[in-house]
């Protein structure tokens, strides 16, 4: 008689491993299950006899890999391609095995594969997914256990890859909005470049043969193209060093602290960064809290996780007040980071027993706040950076035709 493998989980959340004889994996699922186990993962002890209808195909699959590194697309793919299956059935092992064929990156091929061997060694999904930090996050291995303890491990996937996906969105929006201002900028200062390293000494040069006095515009013009043509590397290295060294600064503790301080302090810009931070901090919350993740380890999984470290000390403060009893409502109005609407919002969920829904309709609002807010400022900037740069070609323009006038007076 066939053996069948299995990890479980008493209802009070202890794992348990061990082997069952059954002639199919449904009879093995039924008998474990009737001892008051939540099953983790079924392994037979051979996988193309129990009948696994997915086996064949996944042989005859070969791994392409199209990239080295792991991105934000990969996970999330992997993310909803195992809850698609798991929801189907699919046990997670025969889950890992099927994703690894397909999946677009080396790295995350590698990962995947060590997955299924700490998994056949007796490790539970969030488990072995702890092994490897750096491509799996807290959220993801809280979130993870949760579906595991819980037995709904394929809803809280599903709930996990929603959230990469609109997370991911809402990064392309950002960027996309950042790119068009970025080339606009950079053609405009390359431009400017143009015209004073070549053009401007080209006329120069025709102004020296003329004895007369160059106006003041002009020589300005000139005693500026003059200077970045002797000192343009070493202008180049000094930016170079002075980028290099802010970026040493902000690496440090109180160099990032005093640079998230100026950010959250600039006009108009400041209520944006601000805005980013919430619309994170909603949406993590959001999604654990929706997953059945208490609010203590959610508001730690969101301390670790956020990019912020302002941000990280209010949301431990918080996290300790709660700890303590205190409402939630009561914790993020001391902090006085988030605004009256957010406080109110937290304040009802509570009363009412909906916090998960209200967080996601905090994440709604802020999303669309900030996704407003580029929308206006690619809106504006155009047309600022066209009147900035065609301003300061209008002035060099004049200066290099100011001495023309004047030949053209001396020459009446």
């Amino acid at each position: 008689m066939p053996k069948f493998y299995y990890v479980a989980r008493t209802r009070s959340g202890a794992k348990e491993t061990g082997t069952e004889d059954a002639l199919n994996q449904e009879e093995a699922v039924t008998k474990i299950q009737s001892k008051g186990l939540i099953i983790v993962n079924i392994i037979p002890e051979n996988v193309e006899a129990s009948g696994a209808p997915y086996v064949k195909n996944l042989v005859k699959v070969k791994f392409k890999p199209k990239h080295g590194r792991v991105t934000g697309e990969d996970l999330m793919l992997f993310c909803r391609q195992l809850s698609t299956l798991i929801g189907a059935g699919v046990t997670i092992l025969m889950s890992l095995n099927i994703i690894a064929k397909q999946v677009s990156s080396k790295k995350l091929y590698e990962v995947i594969t060590d997955l299924t061997k700490n998994m056949e060694a007796g490790l539970s999904f969030h488990e072995a997914m702890a092994v490897h930090p750096r491509i799996f996050s807290d959220l993801w291995i809280n979130l993870v256990e949760s579906g595991e303890a819980s037995g709904n491990l394929a809803v809280v996937l599903s709930r996990l890859a929603a959230y990469l996906e609109k997370t991911m969105e809402f990064k392309r929006k950002v960027i996309s909005a950042l790119i068009y201002p970025a080339i606009l900028t950079a053609a405009g200062v390359g431009a400017l470049l143009f015209l004073t390293i070549k053009i401007v000494p080209t006329f120069a040069e025709i102004f020296k043969s003329f004895d007369i006095t160059l106006p003041f515009l002009t020589r300005i013009l000139v005693g500026v193209s003059i200077f970045l043509r002797k000192f343009m590397f070493l202008l180049i290295l000094s930016i170079a060093g002075i980028v290099f060294a802010f970026k040493k600064y902000i690496g440090t503790k109180p160099g990032r602290k005093s640079f998230e301080n100026f950010k959250f302090k600039l006009p108009v810009f400041g209520e944006f960064f601000l805005a980013l931070n919430i619309e994170r901090f909603s949406s993590e919350m959001s999604t654990l809290l929706e997953s059945g993740v208490p609010i203590l380890y959610s508001l730690e999984i969101s301390e670790r996780s956020v990019d912020n470290l302002i941000m990280g000390d209010i949301i431990r403060k918080i996290k300790e007040d709660v700890r303590e009893g205190k409402p939630l409502r009561e914790s993020l109005e001391r902090s006085s980071f988030f605004e009256p609407m957010v406080i109110q919002m937290v304040s009802i969920g509570e009363e009412i027993g909906e916090l998960p829904q209200m967080f996601k309709r905090i994440n709604s609002f802020y999303q669309e706040y900030c996704d407003t807010f580029l929308a206006r400022f690619v809106a504006m900037f155009e047309p600022f950076v066209l009147v900035f740069i065609g301003s300061i070609i209008g002035v060099m323009v004049i200066g290099m035709f100011l001495p023309i006038f004047e030949l053209s007076k001396i020459g009446g």
